[in-house]
């Protein structure tokens, strides 16, 4: 059994992360490797749309099956923010240094650290979309740490850990990652459907 599938992102963190999830008989093509080359707008306000977007944008151009996701960081003392505009917080330039910034700065004061990562995945199968969700909880710290990860990694620990994501290797952080229990959901469905249209 052999899948082939296209990865809708030009994030190289995000391809790098599932590579190493899934399982040797998974071909991931990046949009690169799609003779894909453009940026694809988020413009929506859940993780379900955004994902949904570009899933369909890649699909109508290849109609081929391919899959996409969207992360958000949602802190419960900011009321879910900046959830769907993570990459955005601090401005269009998608600067995570300064995003980072803007977020100790909004939780100055603030007693309640707690926050999830959380991943929407949209698979679109056979001309049919599916949708899962993975999710990490944990706290903000107060300083960044480690050199590791990227986005909001160095604030980040999950819930069982003293490390930060970006204190972590690739291995590490799979055991608690979100993208990690979205993808393995993904997986598992498409083990199960092409054992089933065999």
């Amino acid at each position: 059994m052999s899948i082939t599938i296209i990865f809708a992102t030009n994030n190289l963190h995000k391809i790098e992360e599932i590579k190493k999830i899934v399982p040797p008989d998974f071909h991931i093509i990046t949009l690169k490797e799609a003779g894909i080359n453009q940026d694809i707008p988020e413009p929506y306000n859940t993780l379900e749309e955004n994902a949904s977007a570009k899933s369909s944008v890649i699909h109508q151009l290849t109609q081929q099956n391919c899959f996409s996701e969207d992360t958000g960081l949602e802190v419960t003392a900011l009321n879910g923010a900046p959830g769907v505009k993570s990459a955005r917080y601090a401005g269009e330039d998608r600067n995570f240094e300064e995003n980072i910034q803007k977020l100790l700065h909004n939780l100055q004061g603030k007693t309640d650290r707690s926050a999830r990562f959380r991943t929407v995945v949209s698979l679109i199968w056979n001309k049919e979309e599916h949708y899962f969700e993975g999710i990490c909880e944990g706290n903000i710290i107060g300083a960044p740490r480690g050199e590791q990860g990227f986005g909001y990694d160095p604030v980040f620990v999950p819930d069982g850990s003293n490390k930060t994501f970006a204190e972590m290797s690739l291995k590490e952080k799979n055991l608690f990652s979100h993208r990690r229990k979205a993808t393995d959901k993904l997986i598992a469905f498409l083990k199960e459907k092409v054992v089933t249209e065999v």
